[in-house]
């Protein structure tokens, strides 16, 4: 308020035309402005002695001081100032916020660093080589427009965790544009994939590493994306500030605000909000909800009462804006309202145990998660006591089937936490360290299965490769252990192959065929076997498609990182129903020849596990 008042001054006075200064007001008493002139000073003859100092005389008038007459100043006219078209009024730049006066004004930063800080944008990622991406020229040499419609088409999650892990990885890695890309929009492109797959923290911290000065709308939607699914409202702040009028929706609106208040204009924040609130820019609880947080900084204003009762549903703005503040979503609202909110939920330190344990088993089946996180996540609920419920129990299990002296308590501990039926996959992964603390017995022949498939959701074949001499030729441990050998001397034997598919009780034969797929593209089937199983199964490896014939070309050139992103492209669904054993071959198969063949054998032994 105070800048815009000063502005104001400033335009009225440069508005006013010609402007005279008029003459100085004397301040001194009378007789000062013009003082008698000073007598001439008296010629004295020169002395042989110095003389004796003079005494004052009483009678003598004294000298009148001597005074510097003040400057006249002219008056000279001021030229007149010429204004913009459209240049807001008075009453318009006392609304104006500073921010909206700085864009005004041209004075508005382009940078928030200093120059010996900024960052060039040519190489963008988060882990290097040396810390296990891929090498930072992996696609440079690539064709742009190929990189870019992989990236654009990678729009859902994976049905494969291993898949998923891969992507996250290459996604991830430090890597230079291909030539005819732009840098900026080859991070955005990778940042938008990360959030479309759950991966909201990788891609906050890919944005991250472009400077804020250099984002162009595309980054800033996919960095406004990522800090909303993260609860990092208050992080997007540094691109509102230098890009404030990049975008015109209405969350960009209340950021902007949000962002002010936390900057120490509070007021003016709250004058915003409860003008878009009037204007129904959004919908109330949103603006609420923005109030709400703005509120949080020092000069907030007023308390905001949130009320859910006529909230039909949620979205990410909402639901990050409430967990941030510590507000309970209603659970009516948190059921059924999409795997979006199981995905950020289980990563999310502001959430009770309890409610990132319930979300954790999707996050966990999909790659969000690993087996060791999940294992902390439990160890917090049972170190904590009182979370109780499902979260509670299951914590305890899991405690037994590491702790417990018998063996059958800690198989009966597993078995619980698996549940009746098909287990989830996501508790497989939970139990990953466990069953690999079960030493192979012919008695657990049974279970062997599920202990194989979990501990190679975790990637421990050596221990699942122990039960190779516990499993039964053809059953489906031994198709696991087929598939995640990290070397094979001998083909698979048709008869074991057939045994397995003749046993194979899963909708439409999905566990044979994606077996046959595995084997095939990890070349541990003969080629007359591999045809005859295939034609038996009704399958056809060796059809085409435009997808399978790029993914083939750059396993011919052996770019493993160009192959990652197409095989990501080619594993997007809901779920393994969605994935066809051609497109399971190619990727097996594709990644095997770049050298990624621990990642096909684990996607291969996934696809079987959860077919």
């Amino acid at each position: 308020m105070k800048r815009a008042l000063l502005l104001s001054g400033a335009v009225l006075g440069l508005t006013s035309g010609v402007a005279a200064l008029a003459s100085p007001e004397s301040l001194l008493p009378p007789g000062f402005d013009n003082p008698a002139p000073a007598p001439a000073p008296t010629p004295r003859a020169p002395a042989s002695r110095a003389p004796a100092p003079a005494q004052p005389s009483a009678s003598a008038p004294a000298a009148p001081a001597v005074v510097q007459p003040l400057p006249v100043v002219a008056e000279s006219p001021l030229p007149p100032v010429d204004l913009p078209p459209n240049f807001p009024s008075l009453d318009q730049l006392e609304k104006m916020s500073p921010d909206e006066i700085d864009e005004l004004l041209g004075l508005r930063p382009k940078f928030d660093i200093p120059p010996a800080a900024r960052r060039a944008v040519q190489r963008v990622g988060v882990i290097s080589r040396d810390e296990g991406g891929f090498p930072s020229q992996s696609v440079a040499g690539q064709p742009a427009s190929l990189v870019r419609a992989a990236l654009k088409g990678t729009r859902f999650p994976l049905v494969s965790r291993w898949g998923h892990i891969l992507l996250r990885r290459t996604l991830a890695s430090r890597l230079d544009a291909p030539v005819g890309m732009d840098p900026v929009e080859f991070a955005a492109l990778r940042a938008a994939v990360l959030n479309n797959i759950g991966e909201s923290y990788a891609a906050r911290a890919l944005v991250q590493d472009v400077d804020s000065s250099n984002y162009n709308p595309a980054l800033t939607d996919s960095a406004f994306d990522a800090y909303i699914a993260t609860g990092d409202i208050v992080g997007i702040c540094p691109v509102v500030r230098l890009k404030g009028d990049i975008r015109k929706d209405a969350q960009w609106t209340m950021a902007r605000s949000i962002c002010a208040s936390f900057s120490g204009d509070g007021r003016d924040a709250q004058r915003q909000l409860r003008v878009a609130l009037s204007r129904g820019i959004a919908p109330r609880i949103d603006v609420l909800l923005a109030q709400r947080y703005a509120g949080a900084a020092a000069d907030g204003g007023r308390a905001v009462n949130i009320e859910w009762g006529d909230v039909s549903e949620l979205n990410p703005w909402r639901y990050a804006l409430a967990v941030a503040l510590g507000i309970d979503v209603p659970s009516g609202l948190r059921q059924g309202a999409g795997p979006y909110y199981d995905r950020v939920g289980a990563v999310s330190p502001a959430l009770p145990l309890a409610d990132r344990a319930a979300a954790a088993d999707r996050a966990a089946a999909e790659g969000i998660l690993s087996s060791a996180a999940m294992i902390d996540l439990y160890g917090q609920v049972f170190a904590d006591g009182g979370t109780g419920g499902d979260a509670q129990s299951r914590a305890e299990r899991l405690r037994e089937a590491y702790v417990a002296r018998d063996q059958a308590d800690r198989i009966a501990a597993l078995r619980n936490i698996w549940g009746a039926g098909e287990p989830d996959y996501g508790r497989l992964v939970l139990t990953a360290y466990a069953s690999a603390r079960i030493p192979p017995s012919a008695a657990l022949r049974d279970e062997a299965p599920l202990l194989i498939a979990s501990m190679l959701s975790a990637g421990l074949d050596r221990n699942a490769l122990r039960w190779g001499s516990v499993v039964a030729e053809g059953s489906e441990g031994w198709a696991l252990l087929a598939l995640a050998q990290p070397q094979r001397e001998n083909p698979v034997s048709a008869s074991a192959l057939n045994s397995f598919i003749d046993d194979d009780a899963s909708s439409d034969q999905r566990k044979s065929k994606f077996l046959v797929a595995g084997l095939a593209g990890l070349g541990r089937l003969d080629g007359n076997a591999a045809s005859s199983a295939a034609g038996g199964l009704g399958i056809n490896l060796a059809a085409q498609s435009p997808w399978s014939r790029m993914i083939t070309k750059a396993a011919d050139v052996g770019n493993p990182a160009l192959v990652s992103l197409l095989a990501g492209l080619g594993m997007q669904g809901t779920d393994w129903g969605k994935m066809t054993p051609r497109q399971l071959y190619m990727i097996v198969r594709s990644l095997n020849r770049v050298g990624l063949t621990a990642e096909a054998r684990m996607i291969a032994a996934e696809a079987v596990a959860r077919g």
